[in-house]
């Protein structure tokens, strides 16, 4: 049976001398894993279309659950991206996350258009990339099921609360706070807490539509980043490598 999709490669992972896995992001099936088949020579047609953060359409053979990319073709490839190595790192963390939150042959169109949005954002807005990382990270975690009950402290319902639970994902008040609560505060600003309100709840093609100032938004990138790693328990091999590059 053959299966044509439009998918973000998540990863590509060497096979044998010849063949490749690539891991997969697509609308309407989840995340894929396909064998590509001749990826590793050097004349491949297959080249562009299957490298990591490529958008494609691809015509798979599909036999006893086993997928094989039977022909792809470029869609967008992201190429400023591609040329900055910093924002590749950062690109290629996105993918990471992505491949983490989405299931197999499960449909998740939202993650996939997260996705595609913010690698559009690292490529062709000129927005800092701070705040492209925010916005992916606080929205990557509400599509994994992860939102934050942002409305006011959790206790006494202040709209003005000084910090953010990490681990139940909730405000509070510094007066509120049991003294033997456990758990990971941050503070968080009243900017910083417009701004995650907006990324929760807007349109997501205007996810990036959204302005605070530089410290604030650094702060901002620290807690979301923070957040999604507590949440997900665990860390990113390119993120760790993209902050290195940052120093």
């Amino acid at each position: 049976m053959y299966l044509t999709i439009q998918a973000v490669v998540l990863r590509v992972t060497d096979y044998n001398d010849r063949d490749a896995l690539l891991t997969v992001l697509s609308r309407g099936y989840g995340k894929l894993t396909v064998k590509a088949r001749g990826l590793r020579r050097k004349n491949s047609p297959l080249i562009a279309p299957c490298q990591l953060l490529a958008f494609a359409e691809f015509t798979l053979f599909e036999y006893r659950g086993q997928y094989t990319v039977n022909e792809a073709h470029s869609l967008e490839l992201f190429m400023p991206l591609r040329r900055d190595l910093t924002k590749l790192s950062l690109g290629t963390y996105f993918a990471q996350v992505c491949e983490v939150i989405s299931q197999e042959d499960l449909p998740n169109p939202e993650l996939q258009s997260l996705l595609l949005n913010s690698l559009h954002a690292l490529s062709h807005l000129d927005l800092p990339e701070t705040l492209v990382k925010s916005a992916f990270e606080l929205r990557a975690a509400c599509i994994a099921g992860y939102t934050p009950d942002l409305y006011g402290c959790h206790i006494c319902g202040s709209q003005n609360p000084e910090r953010f639970d990490l681990s139940a994902g909730q405000l509070e008040c510094l007066k509120c706070r049991i003294g033997d609560s456990r758990g990971i505060r941050m503070p968080v600003s009243s900017g910083m807490l417009e701004a995650m309100r907006y990324i929760c709840l807007c349109d997501p093609k205007k996810l990036f539509s959204f302005r605070i100032g530089s410290e604030t938004l650094e702060m901002l990138s620290a807690l979301t980043e923070a957040y999604l790693e507590t949440q997900l328990e665990r860390g990113f091999s390119a993120l760790d490598f993209y902050k290195s590059l940052r120093i």
